[in-house]
């Protein structure tokens, strides 16, 4: 049985909606999931994604995915932030759909609010096999597969 998960799902733009719909970011946030979780996923435009990536991590470029955590344990609790424009064009780029791609950057980001990182290679070895190992359940492409 998977963690239960409050999820609040917010959209800048509406038309983002039907590439991640409701019913699908929950499967995909729960199959990455080991521990209950309150989690806000907000999907938002280039200078939304700027803004809080310079505020929050100095770096002045939207990226594709934030990760605010909060709390770990019992109840994971964190804010995941994806930018669309950039999950898109990261999706063409790769050749992979865009609701896969979408799909392993909450994957990811679920992780980092549970406490994964990547900043050494260990860490980044095991946050890389855990991302590959959910997305395979889900049955979707591995995003580390050479």
């Amino acid at each position: 049985m998977k963690p239960v998960l409050r999820l609040s799902l917010q959209f800048v733009d509406p038309r983002f909606r039907t590439q991640v719909p409701r019913h699908r970011v929950l499967r995909w946030l729960r199959a990455a999931l080991e521990l209950p979780a309150e989690l806000t996923v907000r999907v938002v435009g280039e200078g939304e994604g700027r803004a809080l990536n310079r505020d929050f991590r100095r770096k002045d470029y939207a990226t594709n995915v934030l990760t605010f955590d909060y709390q770990h344990e019992p109840v994971v609790v964190a804010d995941l932030v994806l930018t669309a424009p950039v999950v898109e064009r990261e999706a063409l780029e790769l050749g992979v759909p865009v609701d896969a791609h979408f799909a392993h950057l909450l994957v990811h980001g679920a992780l980092h609010a549970q406490g994964y990182d990547h900043e050494s290679e260990g860490e980044a070895a095991a946050m890389e096999a855990r991302e590959s190992e959910v997305m395979l359940g889900l049955g979707l492409h591995d995003p580390y597969a050479r």
